[in-house]
């Protein structure tokens, strides 16, 4: 008598059947194992049943997970501006200053940057998920205290610029590829739900640094902050987990690359890009701005700083929610209108701290909700690609974000070092020094939009 062992991948067979079969296969999850006996005519039949999409114990664990462990992989760099600011006036570093505003974008830049990559051999191999993080953890760790004993800007740019986030990276990938397993009909709220996460770190963390920055200095902060990493990340490592079980098979899955010709696609990517310009410039130069601009004390800055990612909590998850129910390009929109208003007619002309704390809830708000459009995305190409992976999709999007923030870096101090071109007097944040940025700011967030552009053309001519 032999036994063979067929093992179904779920994952697959979702990917090539239309959507209500697989709501169906979602809701019943008949089994993942079955086993055949031949030759004494019986068959034996073992089904696991898996955990429901969308709901439930297991699936809100998750996001839950998901959710705080976005403080250890993007707090540093939300609470970059603080260091920034403290690295350019107070601190004996060596080397060119104006290099210590590529650190923070290096950062989010790898970060992004690695996310095809790493999303495309967590798809095609999933067995390795479970290593990833571990390995981030520990290059986060490494990179963290070698950082806090560095003299020389170069020496911040290749720890906490490229090390910081290659581990990072790693620590995002498998578990935003957990998060989009168990959540479906859901994924836009999921995601906005997990981006909240993110910016609520934002909110807390530049207040933590900034007053321990002044209190102990950048070596013991960095130390600490490298020992807060450790202790929240270990434990939710052990408890984030895949809806699906990996098969036991060593053969590697198939990518389906088929929504790379749709020009939806591209036209989605290319909006994404362009308005990832611009996007991280307020959140690194706002506590510099208030300090050189509005002659006030760095705590005001860290303040907006802190509300502005605040904001970004409810704008992440509003916009996510109508990219569920809408067309992702209507919610791109919304995000799209709402902070370029905010960048010509707030930032341009604050000229008082009034003006600029409502730039901050308005761009926090409406730009903060950006990324959360990606699940509304995923799900456009999914209905004219069905067999495309979503979680791969996602990595993709994140690798287009990573290529703009790596440029915005350099680009914000070229244009920040060549700022007599703009001859305006009297004009608040237009006749400073900041003043091309902030029209870079805008004009990026404007072409965020480009594919709300690009439908309606499409639609209508």
């Amino acid at each position: 008598m032999s036994t063979v062992e067929y093992e179904l991948d779920l994952q697959r067979a979702q990917a090539t059947i239309p959507r209500p079969a697989t709501e169906q296969i979602n809701e019943l999850d008949a089994s993942h194992i079955i086993h055949s006996s031949f030759g004494s005519g019986q068959s034996e039949v073992e089904q696991t049943p898996l955990p429901p999409t969308d709901g439930g114990r297991a699936a809100w664990l998750v996001l839950a997970g998901c959710s705080i462990i976005q403080t250890p992989v993007w707090g540093f760099s939300l609470a970059f501006g603080v260091f920034q600011e403290f690295y350019t006036k107070d601190s004996g570093l060596k080397g060119n200053k104006s290099g210590i505003a590529i650190i923070g974008t290096t950062f989010t830049g790898i970060l992004y940057l690695t996310s095809p990559v790493l999303f495309g051999v967590l798809t095609r191999w999933p067995g390795i998920r479970s290593i990833c993080g571990p390995i981030g953890l520990l290059i986060n760790i490494i990179s963290l205290l070698l950082s806090s004993f560095a003299t020389e800007v170069w020496q911040l740019i290749a720890t906490q610029g490229v090390l910081c986030g290659l581990g990072s990276g790693l620590l995002f990938a498998p578990t935003t590829l957990y998060l989009d397993e168990w959540f479906v009909r859901k994924k836009g709220l999921a995601i906005g739900i997990m981006w909240a996460g993110k910016s609520i770190s934002g909110v807390v963390l530049p207040f933590i640094m900034d007053v321990s920055l002044r209190k102990f200095g950048p070596r013991t902060t960095l130390q600490g902050w490298t020992v807060a990493t450790l202790l929240m990340t270990a434990p939710l490592l052990h408890f984030l987990r895949p809806r699906i079980p990996v098969a036991r098979s060593s053969s590697a899955r198939r990518l389906d690359l088929s929504f790379l010709r749709l020009s939806s696609f591209w036209m989605l990517q290319a909006g994404n890009i362009m308005q990832s310009l611009g996007y991280f410039l307020p959140t690194a130069y706002l506590s510099a701005y208030t300090v050189d601009q509005l002659h006030l004390s760095s705590t005001i800055g860290t303040l907006l700083l802190s509300i502005l990612n605040g904001t970004s909590v409810f704008g992440g998850i509003v916009i996510g929610v109508v990219s569920d129910h809408f067309h992702v390009t209507n919610a791109i929109l919304v995000s799209t209108l709402g902070s370029t208003a905010a960048i010509f007619f707030l930032w341009g002309f604050s000229s008082h701290v009034a003006v600029l704390s409502i730039f901050v809830i308005v761009y926090g708000f409406f730009a903060g909700g950006y990324s959360t459009t990606w699940s509304g995305a995923l799900m456009e190409l999914k209905r004219e690609s069905p067999a495309s992976d979503t979680g791969f999709m996602f990595g993709l999007l994140s690798g287009g974000r990573g290529i703009g923030n790596v440029i915005s870096g350099p680009l914000s101090v070229a244009l920040m070092t060549n700022a007599g071109w703009l001859d305006l007097e009297n004009t608040g944040g237009y006749s400073s020094k900041y003043g091309p940025m902030i029209i870079f700011t805008g004009v990026t967030a404007l072409l965020g939009g480009w594919s709300w552009i690009w439908r309606y053309l499409k639609t209508h001519c």
